[in-house]
């Protein structure tokens, strides 16, 4: 059985880029200007909102506002 997979740890690199810590043992740069763009998320263009993330039981959340499925952000990330 494959476990869920989850956001363990988050480090604010630069600009709009987290780095991730994931359950797995992977590590992935996520860049989250892109998703930036729309709806609510347009929020995340302000740096000092977007550098006050927290993290939940899964994945990186702001202020119980936007939060994003941990596999969509394994999926989209880089490798660090």
């Amino acid at each position: 059985m494959t476990p869920i997979l989850k956001v363990t740890n988050a480090d604010y690199v630069c600009d709009h880029v987290l780095r991730l810590s994931f359950n797995d043992g992977a590590t992935k740069l996520v860049d989250f200007w892109p998703l930036a763009q729309k709806g609510i998320c347009t929020k995340l263009q302000d740096l000092e909102y977007f550098r006050n993330y927290t993290l939940d039981p899964f994945t990186v959340d702001w202020s119980n506002e936007i939060g994003f499925a941990p596999e969509y952000l394994y999926e989209i990330g880089t490798a660090a």
